[in-house]
């Protein structure tokens, strides 16, 4: 989208996300960082913050579909894009024809590669305790080895797991640790790619890993995390709108779906042009806003398309309503929720335009 036609969007600094990357970059040596950019790069666009890092000489990426990776591939021909998600053997042909690395990771993709025509790159997937995608058992990853490497049209490029408690549980961590490494050296194998680390293993524990060779960098690319001992990071997503029409409450009058918020005296409020439909959802009410550096409360419900605030006289349609990513951080609006910092980002509606700061 190339014109904004509402006063509501998205702004996206990808300065401070490129900065981020190179600050995980400096704590983990010479491991290369593969970004991850699924679900639409965690809301952020994916194909500007895509562009943005191919800048920078990033050139490896990894999604979660095979959708997200086509995506992708129509606009940038000389990367490399892993899927992490399963893709189903009848589209095996698809991803090599367009040169997308696939994950392997269950017995049904196996019994797929006899329909492969062509070369197709792929990595193993170990489930070392996450209990999620993955081969798990020793035999389940010996068979799993002896079918890609006896199939003419595979190509065996790389290994990896994913932790389940890398923020939150060290003891754990150590046990899929662990158990990966023990896989490790029963396949002695030459994998050219070797990957366990998401964002938080990144941050903590990958200086001390000898045996990888690149990292998945996911939510810290884009300035959050879920360990309260990561202060480095910056914030990349701020969302924004202006106030659509100002309008004059008396002693008793009522606002919005329901009736909901009665007014006590005579007040302010402000019309916002945004809703649930923009993914500001309506749990979302009784909660502030930001118009110059001072909060501001939201009342009454929330509607698909607006909502609204209680403001004062000095506020006009021509300030700008900062929704997060200022003083209400992303933090506060998940601790609100009761959910994460990456829902929230990735819960804003495509229909919320992007507007990017280099």
């Amino acid at each position: 989208m190339n014109r904004i036609y509402r006063d509501t969007y998205a702004e996206i600094n990808l300065s401070n996300l490129y900065s981020n990357f190179l600050s995980v970059k400096s704590r983990i040596g010479n491991k290369k960082i593969i970004p991850v950019v699924k679900a639409n790069a965690y809301g952020h666009g994916v194909l500007n913050v895509v562009k943005h890092l191919i800048s920078k000489e990033i050139d490896y990426f990894a999604v979660s579909t095979l959708e997200e990776a086509l995506e992708i591939r129509s606009e940038f021909q000389n990367v490399d894009i892993l899927v992490m998600g399963v893709v189903q053997s009848t589209y095996f042909n698809d991803a090599s024809k367009n040169n997308i690395t696939l994950s392997i990771s269950n017995e049904d993709q196996l019994l797929g590669l006899e329909t492969l025509s062509s070369k197709l790159k792929v990595h193993i997937k170990i489930d070392s305790g996450m209990n999620r995608l993955g081969f798990k058992s020793d035999i389940e990853i010996k068979n799993a080895m002896n079918l890609l490497k006896e199939s003419e049209n595979v190509q065996i490029q790389g290994i990896f797991t994913h932790f389940s408690t890398a923020d939150c549980d060290e003891e754990y961590y150590n046990v899929q640790l662990g158990r990966f490494k023990s896989i490790l050296e029963e396949l002695n194998f030459d994998f050219k790619m070797i990957h366990v680390s998401n964002s938080s293993s990144s941050i903590k524990f990958e200086h001390n890993l000898a045996f990888t060779t690149h990292v998945r960098l996911g939510i810290s690319l884009y300035g959050l995390t879920l360990d309260k001992e990561t202060t480095f990071l910056k914030n990349t997503y701020k969302l924004i709108t202006h106030i659509s029409e100002i309008k004059c409450l008396e002693v008793g009058d009522k606002v919005g779906y329901g009736a909901t918020y009665k007014a006590s005296k005579k007040e302010l409020i402000g019309i916002l042009p945004i809703g649930y439909a923009d993914g500001f959802i309506r749990k979302n009410r009784d909660s502030f806003v930001e118009i110059n550096e001072k909060l501001y409360p939201i009342i009454g419900t929330i509607c698909m398309d607006q909502m609204f605030i209680k403001i004062d006289e000095s506020i006009t349609k021509q300030h700008k309503v900062i929704m997060f990513g200022n003083q209400i951080s992303i933090d506060d609006v998940a601790s609100r929720l009761g959910t994460i910092n990456y829902e929230v980002v990735c819960q804003i509606s495509y229909r919320v335009p992007k507007i990017y700061i280099k």
